[in-house]
């Protein structure tokens, strides 16, 4: 059975919060022969352009491509671990990537909210993949200075995550050393951890 048939893969809340938040989790596991439509994601990455942006500087840009594309086998080409493993299977790989100054010169003003910019895009582009009936996975295991290389991407870009979107697949599909991960219990910290003060 697909594990996005199975009721124990959403969030055991301590209070009511959105479909789309308590069903959102990253498989590993993905449909090796499902695609994507181009209208899925020009919709993604719609999402992303409509991400908070402080100061509305939008410092977040993207490498985009689809399973079976020459810019899909450079992103897969410099993940690494077991994120090799099984991203490939992925129906679509998106390098997330922080405009961290706003200019190429070293006298270029930094914008010291990049990364943070470019994690609120990189968030509407999950969500958005669950709404169109997708799951994604965001990684931070990747070769960055591999990326920033094979994209020609200047020195004040810098790579963050690369986010796996596809269908997801049944977990027997994955080594033995990752089904544990896949379906494993999904936990968080309580609320009360994560706030220092609340009046």
């Amino acid at each position: 059975m697909a594990l996005e048939t199975q009721s124990d893969r959403k969030a055991v809340t301590s209070a009511p919060i959105e479909d789309v938040l308590a069903w959102r989790w990253s498989p590993r596991s993905f449909d090796a022969n499902a695609t994507i439509t181009d209208e899925q994601v020009l919709s993604i990455l719609e999402a992303a352009r409509w991400a908070p942006s402080a100061v509305n500087f939008q410092p977040r840009r993207f490498v985009v491509g689809k399973r079976g594309t020459p810019t899909f086998d450079k992103i897969a080409s410099h993940l690494t671990s077991n994120n090799k493993v099984w991203a490939p299977n992925a129906s679509l790989l998106i390098l997330a990537i922080a405009v961290k100054a706003d200019g190429p010169t070293a006298d270029a003003r930094p914008n010291p909210w990049a990364e943070y910019d470019t994690g609120q895009a990189a968030a509407n582009i999950v969500f958005q993949a669950h709404a169109l009936g997708l799951h994604a996975h965001q990684m931070a295991g990747m070769e960055v200075d591999k990326m920033r290389e094979e994209f020609a991407l200047p020195a004040h870009f810098s790579p963050i995550t690369t986010i796996a979107i596809g269908k997801v697949a049944d977990v027997g599909l994955l080594p033995e050393d990752l089904q544990a991960r896949e379906i494993a219990e999904r936990t968080r910290l309580p609320v009360d951890t994560l706030v220092l003060q609340r009046d």
